[in-house]
């Protein structure tokens, strides 16, 4: 598995990163054309996203994008390797949120059902894309460009971590963009890959394990270096 061009966040070694979270979508009581402010006290913003987005309500959907838009295309693209085919996928995952919206039901929230249907296109992307890949294309002269990194990190352990990232399984790896980059809670993992939290808080543990391996060097060096 080669690298993917990741956008990684992370100045420090995996054993020492603080996990920057970003602002999660919190009850509110101003929601132009929803309920009245008294009734949306009584309900979380998420709620009010998927009763918008199932009366087909296009400022619903421009609101879900506003709020969870980048976030969507940066999942995607650490996901897919590049910019491109996350765009790609966050346009698809949109469309797909209209035409399967009858069928949301609440077993989840709405905010990790749409990110579910995300993952599942660009696991879609790749298995589409592994498979062209068993055809060879002689007429195709592109050549993939490296993506921009994260501002900050030094050269040096952006490549080293995306070496060590590449050496996981599919798995750890999704598990460990979704926690430690992305920010989701183990329940919320647990909602998008259809695991248990159990499950998600394993593989974190044996991504994290594997990763320390790669990234830390042998004590005995450590201890002559100092």
């Amino acid at each position: 598995m080669g690298t993917m061009g990741l956008a990684l966040p992370w100045k420090a070694s995996i054993a020492s990163v603080p996990r920057q979270r970003e602002t999660r979508v919190e009850p509110s009581g101003h929601y132009a054309g929803g309920p009245n402010p008294a009734v949306m006290d009584a309900i979380t913003e998420d709620a009010a996203l998927a009763a918008g987005c199932r009366a087909g309500n296009l400022q619903t959907y421009e609101r879900l994008y506003s709020i969870h838009g980048a976030r969507m295309r940066n999942l995607a693209r650490n996901l897919l390797g590049n910019l491109v085919d996350a765009e790609d996928a966050v346009q698809e995952t949109f469309l797909k949120v209209q035409r399967s919206i009858g069928s949301f039901r609440g077993q989840s929230s709405f905010i990790t059902w749409t990110y579910r249907i995300l993952i599942n296109t660009c696991y879609d992307a790749r298995r589409s894309r592994l498979r062209k890949k068993e055809v060879p294309n002689n007429d195709s002269g592109e050549t993939p460009r490296p993506e921009p990194r994260a501002p900050g990190a030094h050269p040096s352990l952006r490549m080293a971590l995306e070496r060590a990232l590449a050496t996981l399984t599919k798995h750890q790896r999704d598990v460990f963009l979704l926690y430690e980059v992305e920010g989701f809670r183990h329940a919320e993992i647990a909602g998008m890959l259809e695991i248990t939290e159990t499950a998600s808080k394993n593989t974190l543990f044996q991504a994290k394990k594997n990763l320390r391996q790669m990234l830390e060097p042998p004590r005995s060096s450590a201890a002559e270096a100092r």
